[in-house]
């Protein structure tokens, strides 16, 4: 992990992408990136994105959305997009596409004894978010979440910041993990994460150690749940709509794309490879 003197810690920090030296953009084998508001645009992949994941796949590079979003919800695109695995729910459960049987198969970080008595306590807890707190509704997606549970509050439902605040307190009274994401607010039992999420999967599909080789992997993201990634990674890019949540972070990315959401990905992979 780098020395937080040597962080970005504030949006003025952060270098335009531009900036990123060509030595160290060459020595990239692996990227992760979030993909709401990252990858997509108005909650789809746009095709600039799209073919920004077969450009880095062409490239030889592994490619591992990791997500807030619900296995459910994933499915359909760890079996479509070119990517070597999608780890979902915040680090709790990956999706590996077999080419020749064309299936998705799931793995889990938690045994299914501790995920079925976390589920029936999630379900309790979220009640009593709905119940105590006026104006918070489920995400949509909720019925695809198996680890963790979701309350929407940019995505097709509006929460104050105040609201948000008074939601995650109470996540994280009952003893959950929360975070907020671009559009959602998720809670989980358990101490995995993104960071924890994005060392598993590499471990499980390739047996080495992520944190021995970070100089090498890059990251991409846009909210404050991307930001135990920020922290870790030395390589980290924002997409220009990071900007919103200035006030709400406390690691930023060490660079900043000039666009914003899927055309930042596609940004960001141009200028990756660009090694001219």
């Amino acid at each position: 992990m780098l020395a937080y003197d040597q962080m970005s810690t504030s949006l003025t920090d952060m270098k335009p992408l531009t900036s990123w030296p060509i030595s160290a953009r060459a020595n990239i084998v692996g990227m992760f990136t979030d993909i709401d508001d990252t990858l997509t645009t108005d909650g789809a992949i746009t095709p600039d994105a799209l073919q920004a994941l077969h450009n880095l796949k062409a490239q030889g590079l592994m490619v591992i959305p990791i997500t807030g979003r619900p296995v459910g919800w994933s499915i359909p695109f760890a079996s479509t997009w070119p990517v070597d695995a999608m780890v979902a729910e915040n680090g709790a459960v990956a999706l590996l596409h077999n080419a020749q049987t064309k299936q998705v198969s799931k793995i889990y970080q938690q045994d299914l004894a501790t995920r079925t008595h976390n589920f029936q306590e999630m379900q309790r807890i979220a009640k009593r978010v709905l119940q105590e707190i006026p104006g918070t509704v489920m995400a949509q997606d909720s019925p695809g979440r198996e680890t963790d549970i979701a309350f929407d509050h940019s995505e097709f439902h509006h929460l104050s910041q105040d609201q948000i605040q008074q939601v995650t307190q109470l996540l994280q009274q009952e003893g959950m993990t929360a975070t907020v994401s671009s559009i959602h607010i998720n809670a989980w039992f358990g101490d995995h994460n993104k960071w924890h999420g994005a060392q598993w999967i590499l471990k499980e599909l390739t047996g080495r150690d992520l944190q021995e080789e970070i100089e090498q992997w890059v990251y991409v993201g846009d909210s404050t749940n991307d930001q135990v990634m920020f922290e870790h990674f030395t390589h980290s890019v924002g997409v220009a709509n990071i900007k919103r949540f200035e006030k709400e972070l406390k690691y930023f990315p060490k660079y900043i794309a000039q666009q914003e959401r899927g055309t930042g990905f596609a940004e960001f992979q141009k200028t990756l490879q660009n090694l001219d």
